[in-house]
């Protein structure tokens, strides 16, 4: 926890089970605190085997040939290839370090859902899954669909797009208050 605690800039994650909306939600919120004067980086976690190159492609191909890292350099974004070498999750902060930090003002992860760092949980009551700030001391906020009587957090609209983002802008006041 310590590495992550402390990281550079504020980390929030959202936590929820698969079909919930993690996507979704980000998709909605990001355009919202960018037009704020924001600069994210978005950490998401997947489980499957990520191939964003083509086969036949230059970059492919030095990919295969063994560079471990590749960064493909365009005039209107830059990809960064890390190969790992062999299949393994890799942790958080292992994958936070590969950010340049020097710009942002706020990473927002997706997934990493066991991970000990700040979370909002997502919460969709017709799932039927259970709750997961009842086990995990990390999560800082419920955002459901309903109202959970058995919640010490703040909870918050799931479908309320204003009152999320005021409870990040607020998280990021606390984060500062803290560095200083």
């Amino acid at each position: 926890m310590s590495q992550l605690k402390n990281f550079p800039i504020p980390l929030l994650g959202f936590a929820a089970y698969s079909g919930t909306g993690k996507t979704t939600l980000l998709e909605q919120l990001i355009p919202i605190l960018i037009a704020q004067g924001l600069n994210i980086a978005v950490v998401k976690h997947s489980h499957h085997n990520i191939e964003l190159d083509k086969p036949g492609k230059d970059s492919y191909r030095l990919r295969k040939a063994g560079a471990c890292q590749l960064l493909l350099a365009g005039t209107e974004r830059a990809v960064l290839f890390h190969e790992y070498g062999q299949q393994q999750d890799k942790k958080l902060i292992e994958q936070l370090r590969l950010l340049n930090t020097e710009s942002l003002d706020l990473v927002l992860v997706e997934g990493y859902r066991d991970e000990t760092f700040n979370k909002i949980e997502l919460h969709r009551s017709g799932l039927n899954k259970p709750y997961l700030f009842k086990s995990d001391t990390s999560i800082i906020a419920l955002a459901s669909d309903q109202k959970q009587a058995d919640c010490h957090l703040p909870q918050l609209d799931l479908n309320n797009l204003k009152q999320l983002s005021e409870f990040v802008f607020n998280y990021l006041d606390e984060s500062a208050t803290k560095v200083q």
